[in-house]
């Protein structure tokens, strides 16, 4: 009987037997994640936008705004490496976002401040190309 309580003492039985103090885990660590999941979730509840929120929810939202912001912040990294910079300003962001074809369009209708626009002229705009050239071309063919 000495060998059961030995074992309820050191958690065998699927990590639910009594557990020694120590530090505690958070949730983010848990799931591998830099976004905080605990706090995730309370603002799920707090938001009322389901009346039970299951405890998969906040580290699933976590993972996909992670996800989100390493993808913007590398496009924008590589923005501002482009323009000589090491620090990203929100032009770099807004460069990132209206040069990638899915975030532009999942971004479309949000208006980045001091973002700018992307530098764009319109062919009617530029100069035509010289005559010159095309009048020698058709004279060496007649």
């Amino acid at each position: 009987m000495a060998d059961k309580s030995d074992k309820k003492e050191k958690g065998t039985k699927g990590g639910r037997g009594v557990k020694k103090a120590g530090k505690s885990v958070s949730k983010s660590s848990k799931a591998g994640l830099q976004f905080p999941v605990g706090r995730i979730a309370s603002l799920l509840k707090k938001g009322r936008y389901a009346s039970r929120i299951g405890a998969g929810a906040p580290v699933y939202l976590g993972a996909v705004l992670e996800y989100m912001c390493a993808e913007i912040l590398e496009l924008a990294g590589n923005a501002a490496r482009d323009n000589k910079k090491t620090r990203i300003i929100p032009r770099h962001i807004q460069l990132a976002i209206r040069n990638d074809e899915e975030l532009n369009k999942l971004l479309s209708n949000v208006t980045i401040a001091s973002g700018g626009v992307l530098p764009n002229i319109h062919n009617v705009l530029l100069p035509k190309k010289s005559e010159k050239k095309e009048s020698a071309g058709k004279s060496q063919e007649v």
